[in-house]
């Protein structure tokens, strides 16, 4: 199968494109590259045929003999959607709308996209399903939202698309990021062995480590269509719903002489989910997770220790993007739009 990634080389990306090329797929990526420099030494990113371009510029000679589109390119978080909320709905929204568009006209059968969990924001302690209400309340997640109400209209005989709502994503990836929960508490924990809450912990996230992520995309993307055609689906385990503060207590169990510290404003989260995640391995019977936050937690672990990691290196901007964009932009390797790239 001929298969184009998007955001091929972010945290997801170069975790799901060598898992694509050992099925025997041929692989193409798509990426901006904004965060060319963001990985250890000890673990480059793989390496595969692509285009470098902002998802905005897609042409259709770009998406042209592709079998099947995977979406992950965008903004990625809420700090770069508070950033410029505009230009979250210009690059999540607006763009992967025009992706699609693109990708129909071409040919695509299969478009997967990447969208999240958060899209059900303040939701409660209740669990919820792929048909429960969207409550999002953030730039980034109403961004996912639209997209997803939007691409879903394209829906026909010959163009399926498929939405995967990620859970909160954590776990090693050549392109690891710091600005997600369970890798930064981990990170904390093992550099100054204190684990540094700044909400009260009382607020669910549903977890999902980025292999199962990566698993989700090809079981979807194999599955027969008239099973997956214009489908949602939680991509987790309805089991890995934690709340933040049983996360810090996991922790606090595996690495030795952590402590828990609540920053002195910390005060409740309004994102508050607990997801079901049954639909997905009903449907898809061969999608078997195969991490939980406890493994995660120690995977982790090992790997801070084996790169020895240190409290300056997982802040600084090379491994949270939003402060590696504004790092560009100081630098000017970067427009407010973040467009005009300098490449090295």
């Amino acid at each position: 199968m001929r298969i184009l990634v998007t955001g091929h080389n972010g945290y997801i990306g170069t975790i799901l494109t060598p898992m694509l090329l050992g099925l025997g797929h041929e692989v193409k990526g798509l990426d901006s590259n904004l965060y060319d420099s963001c990985f250890f030494e000890q673990f480059p990113p793989p390496t595969i045929p692509a285009t470098v371009k902002d998802v905005r510029d897609v042409e259709l000679v770009d998406v042209l003999g592709f079998d099947t589109v995977i979406h992950l390119a965008g903004l990625s978080n809420d700090p770069l959607g508070y950033f410029n909320p505009e230009l979250t709905f210009e690059i999540n929204h607006l763009a992967s709308i025009r992706l699609a568009e693109l990708c129909k006209k071409a040919g695509v059968k299969r478009f997967l996209y990447a969208s999240s969990c958060s899209n059900y924001g303040a939701a409660g302690d209740n669990l919820i399903s792929e048909t429960g209400v969207l409550n999002p309340i953030t730039p980034y997640a109403v961004s996912k939202m639209r997209a997803e109400q939007e691409i879903g209209k394209l829906a026909d005989d010959t163009f399926s698309p498929i939405f995967l709502r990620n859970a909160t994503v954590y776990g090693f990836s050549p392109r690891i990021r710091f600005d997600l929960v369970i890798n930064n508490l981990v990170a904390w924990a093992y550099t100054t062995r204190k684990i540094y809450l700044k909400s009260d912990g009382h607020s669910w996230r549903p977890l999902v480590h980025v292999a199962d992520v990566a698993q989700a995309f090809v079981k979807l993307m194999e599955a027969p269509l008239e099973v997956v055609h214009n489908e949602i689906f939680n991509v987790g385990d309805t089991r890995e719903n934690y709340r933040i503060a049983d996360l810090v207590e996991i922790i606090a169990a595996i690495i030795p002489d952590a402590t828990i510290e609540y920053a002195e404003d910390a005060g409740p989260d309004k994102r508050n989910y607990r997801v079901n995640c049954d639909k997905i391995q009903r449907v898809i019977p061969s999608f078997k997770p195969a991490w939980n936050v406890e493994k995660g937690v120690q995977e982790l672990y090992q790997i801070y220790q084996n790169v020895h990691l240190q409290a300056g290196i997982f802040e600084s901007a090379t491994f949270k993007r939003i402060a590696h964009i504004q790092q560009l932009i100081r630098l000017r390797k970067l427009d407010g739009n973040l467009r005009n790239v300098v490449l090295a």
